[in-house]
C-alpha cells in the first residue's frame, strides 16, 4: 500500500484547519478536517488502483469545498 504524500489537500474550507485521507478498515477512504471533523463523502475501493484513484478524486472534491459539515443535523 502507498500512502498519500503527493496528493495536495488544501486548508479546510470551513475552518481553515488541516485535512486529511482517512482510510475506514481497508474498504473506503474519505478526506476530514483534523479540527472541525466535516469530510467527504466515503468512497469504496477493491484494490491498490482503485484506492489511489479514490483518493485523487476525494482530494479535488476538498478542494472546491464539496464537505459535509458536523452538526445538529447529522
Amino acid at each position: 500500500m502507498h500512502d498519500f504524500d503527493d496528493i495536495e489537500l488544501f486548508d479546510c474550507p470551513l475552518c481553515h484547519g488541516t485535512g486529511m485521507i482517512q482510510e475506514e478498515n481497508g474498504w473506503c477512504l474519505y478526506v476530514e478536517c483534523l479540527d472541525c471533523g466535516c469530510h467527504t463523502v466515503e468512497l469504496p475501493f477493491h484494490n491498490e488502483e482503485e484506492r489511489q484513484s479514490v483518493a485523487r478524486y476525494l482530494a479535488s472534491t476538498w478542494n472546491v469545498g464539496k464537505v459535509v459539515t458536523p452538526g445538529i443535523s447529522d
